[in-house]
């Protein structure tokens, strides 16, 4: 080989490798359901922009992701500690419940059309008669309507609530698609922050004391992210204070009430 075919040789050679250098790495694989999705995005940005290090969120029903989180999961998140308990058995390992972190708490809420034209002002407008309500038996939201109408021991609130129930979606994304389909509903039950996620989709009604039921989203790193240097450096973002910041605008409460 010539001297001057060589000298191309290496020099493709290093600019193949200085290419290589600075591409950038795999992103962190973070992966969880709908709900917390929001402010788990914005909190990825934020610690790109500090660290140089991508997050890939990925988020929605535990189907939909679930085998890939096996593959390549970093970092699970939850939207309630039942559901972070599935996950546990879900990932067959891969994650351990003495490792998970709560991270902050969402409020249960009543959604109702935009300017609240039957004027419910809380749960026990609900136990009328009449009323088309929507709930969620799933995705962390297992046994919530129920938790409400029954936390002061009154069978008879239960029974009312369940008598207006209408629909029970699997999961928040299949009660959004609901309340959009059918403008008879009257209430949603549901966490708070959906409404902050879709505003235009609904008003938000607070839920009256002592009905008012918290859970919180959690997040643990996987095995796999044990062996990355920016996962539990992420998990720690998120337990900041500019964490913290994030999931508030998102309607999550991050402090004592």
């Amino acid at each position: 080989m010539r001297p001057s075919t060589l000298a191309l040789v290496a020099l493709l050679s290093a600019t193949a490798l200085a290419a290589q250098a600075q591409s950038p790495a795999d992103p962190l694989h973070v992966y969880g359901p709908g709900g917390p999705a929001p402010a788990m995005r914005d909190a990825a940005k934020a610690y790109e922009t500090r660290t140089g290090r991508a997050v890939a969120v990925v988020a929605g029903p535990t189907p939909q992701w679930l085998d890939q989180a096996k593959a390549d999961g970093d970092l699970i998140f939850s939207g309630s500690e039942t559901m972070m308990t599935d996950f546990v058995s879900a990932l067959d390992g891969r994650i351990r419940a003495e490792a998970v972190e709560p991270l902050y708490l969402r409020t249960s809420s009543i959604l109702v059309r935009p300017g609240n034209p039957d004027g419910i002002g809380g749960l026990e407008d609900l136990f009328q008669p009449g009323r088309r309500v929507l709930v969620v038996n799933g995705a962390g939201q297992n046994g919530l309507w129920e938790d409400m109408a029954g936390r002061t021991g009154d069978i008879a609130k239960v029974r009312a609530l369940r008598h207006n129930i209408v629909v029970y979606a699997r999961n928040s994304a299949e009660a959004r698609q609901a309340w959009i389909d059918d403008p008879t509903l009257d209430a949603w039950i549901i966490w708070g922050i959906w409404q902050v996620a879709n505003p235009t989709l609904a008003d938000v009604v607070e839920v009256e004391e002592p009905y008012r039921i918290y859970r919180d989203a959690g997040a643990v790193v996987t095995d796999t992210g044990r062996q990355d240097a920016d996962a539990q450096p992420f998990l720690d973002f998120l337990k900041s204070d500019e964490g913290a910041a994030i999931f508030a605008r998102w309607g999550w409460r991050t402090g004592q009430p």
